[in-house]
């Protein structure tokens, strides 16, 4: 190898180390409130193994589930306050955790159901879930739903792949916000 090789390589193994680097992580963290903090447009969730995240909000953050559940509105926290079970889809850059997403669970938030998987359609953005009353319902899903969950879901679905399904009801449709898969 002679030495313009070399360094042609060690600079382009250079550039995109530090470019997978400087990238933003994207984390789901489910959680309880703990605090909210309007001086600093920011949110401390704590997991139940009691680690805790500050998450910033930024006019992005969507929050589902709460007051007011849309994007740049007044109240920068929709309604969200201190023990509101959620789960906070974000970036992590370095230290800084930023809220993209918050969904809030429990009463008056996102609804739940749990079931196998009998259809799974990214392409669609569609997903039936079969419930163990035997009542099957297709639910839309969210862009993030449908991307962060395709992988999982789709590759269990042909296995009856069952789960939790959080979701809200939109224009008279179930919209799907985010899954958990029960069990391996």
């Amino acid at each position: 190898m002679n030495k313009l090789t070399l360094l042609c390589s060690s600079l382009f193994l250079f550039v995109h180390g530090a470019a997978y680097g400087a990238q933003d992580v994207v984390t789901a963290v489910e959680g309880t409130v703990k605090k909210v903090d309007s001086a600093t447009k920011a949110v401390v969730v704590r997991t139940e193994d009691g680690t805790e995240h500050t998450y910033h909000f930024v006019s992005r953050t969507a929050v589902h589930g709460a007051k007011e559940a849309t994007i740049g509105t007044k109240d920068a926290f929709h309604g969200l306050k201190e023990g509101d079970h959620v789960v906070v889809h974000g970036t992590v850059k370095g230290a800084e955790e930023t809220a993209n997403e918050v969904d809030r669970i429990g009463e008056g938030g996102l609804k739940v159901t749990e079931g196998a998987v009998t259809h799974f359609d990214r392409g669609a953005k569609t997903v039936a879930v079969k419930t163990a009353d035997g009542a099957e319902e297709t639910y839309h899903m969210g862009d993030r739903a449908a991307r962060t969950a395709g992988k999982d879901i789709g590759e269990g679905a042909e296995k009856s792949g069952k789960l939790t399904l959080y979701y809200t009801e939109e224009g008279g449709r179930k919209v799907a916000h985010f899954f958990k898969k029960i069990g391996s």
